[in-house]
């Protein structure tokens, strides 16, 4: 799993989680970043920088695996840090998370006083507490140790918490969900992850993967389309008939877009089917793309077409 792109998705999305795991009302207008200190080539994380230099900044590592260096590493970019910005903070916190205690390096010194201060918060995710109660964002944290029998399970549980609970941007937690079991089903593509988390079609549109997908075999078919009116129209050098082409065309790429979603989820479509939709006007199309979504099998489209026809 690639933990650190997902854990900085989280904190870019929910940057109240890292105040979520050290048990503090999350503060206004801390900004959260990854920052490369360019001089020795380290990268941080996480750096959660304050609103102003009264504030205190936050140093974050996502520690998956175990690194018997990895304090001298960290603390190593933490000082230069201090040393490059500290114009901007009064004071300094850091927090590790680690997936279990046995991920942790075995030996602390010659760092051990300043693991042991108040400045260091180890976080362990399999010890939070019960997956139910948690905070939603230290939920999702939870979320990507869990084993893969869980974790359908587990994801439909944060999914139902999204419409429950008041949280801000419910549309980027499903996303957040959607990638973390995306991980762990390598196998599956991102609408059955989506379906298999039961979100209804509404949540479904809403999502960045459906606007952006979406909007990419539109813009595809399009082109396509468009490049052979095109042609055709210079070939006859009739502008009107260009321009009737170019709405035939348009209307031609909104079926395109139908016949390739169907084909995605149930592979071939018989050519009865693929005449059938090929036919239909412009609000058709549209009605059907939408609905395609809630489809299981080509029996419920060709349904579909029988109460539209």
């Amino acid at each position: 799993m690639r933990r650190d792109s997902l854990f900085y998705q989280l904190f870019a999305q929910l940057p109240q989680t890292l105040f979520d795991l050290l048990g503090r009302d999350t503060p206004q207008g801390y900004r959260f970043e990854s920052v490369e200190l360019k001089q020795t080539a380290f990268r941080m994380d996480g750096v959660f920088v304050p609103p102003d230099p009264s504030g205190i900044v936050y140093f974050c590592e996502v520690q998956f695996q175990r690194d018997n260096i990895f304090y001298e590493r960290f603390f190593a970019e933490i000082f230069l840090y201090l040393r490059l910005y500290r114009h901007t903070f009064s004071d300094w916190q850091a927090v590790v998370i680690y997936p279990h205690r046995q991920v942790e390096q075995v030996s602390f010194e010659p760092y051990e006083m300043l693991v042991k201060s108040h400045r260091l918060h180890r976080v362990y995710l399999n010890e939070l507490g019960s997956f139910e109660t948690l905070p939603l964002s230290l939920a999702l944290m939870q979320l990507t140790v869990l084993p893969e029998a869980e974790m359908p399970t587990a994801a439909r549980l944060l999914a139902e918490r999204t419409r429950t609970e008041a949280v801000p941007r419910p549309e980027a937690i499903i996303e957040l969900i959607t990638t973390i079991v995306l991980y762990k089903f390598t196998e599956l593509s991102r609408e059955e992850v989506l379906r298999m988390l039961g979100f209804t079609t509404e949540e479904l549109k809403r999502t960045r993967f459906y606007r952006d997908v979406y909007a990419e075999v539109r813009e595809e078919v399009y082109a396509e389309v468009r490049e052979e009116v095109l042609q055709q129209g210079l070939q006859q050098g009739l502008q009107q008939g260009l321009q009737q082409g170019l709405q035939q065309g348009l209307q031609q790429g909104e079926a395109a877009v139908v016949l390739r979603q169907l084909r995605r989820r149930f592979g071939s479509v018989p050519n009865d089917l693929e005449e059938r939709i090929r036919q239909l006007s412009p609000d058709q199309i549209e009605a059907l793309a939408e609905a395609l979504l809630d489809f299981t099998d080509l029996e419920e489209v060709f349904a579909w077409l029988e109460r539209s026809s």
